[in-house]
């Protein structure tokens, strides 16, 4: 019904930069929050960064000032920018989406996109 496909993840050293994707497809009629989750080895699944369909934002503690959150809404889709990354980025990031379609309101989750801080 809904498709979330999430791109822009790989390898990249302490202190750089990546930019994460994520293009919804299918039966929308509207998006409310879009939003980025990650979870790495061994831990919960977290809320990294969050935008609701007006503009409005909330980050993890932990990615302030260096993450920034961003939609398109004529696309559908949702971005992440990620700067001065740090290893303990390292994890599968996830999109999610709130959106209704003409059964209804559901919340629906990317594949994930493996994210590699590493020297």
């Amino acid at each position: 019904q809904v498709q979330l496909v999430e791109s822009g993840g790989g390898l990249v050293q302490p202190g750089g930069s990546l930019r994460l994707s994520c293009a919804a497809s299918g039966s929308i009629l509207s998006i409310n929050a879009m939003g980025w989750y990650r979870q790495a080895p061994g831990k919960e699944r977290e809320l990294v960064a969050v935008i609701r369909s007006v503009g409005s934002t909330n980050y993890a503690d932990s990615v302030k000032g260096r993450f920034t959150i961003s939609r398109d809404n004529a696309k559908n889709t949702v971005y992440l920018q990620m700067n001065s990354l740090k290893p303990e980025d390292t994890a599968v990031y996830y999109c999610n989406c709130n959106v209704y379609t003409p059964s209804g309101r559901n919340t629906y989750w990317g594949q994930g996109t493996q994210v590699t801080v590493s020297s």
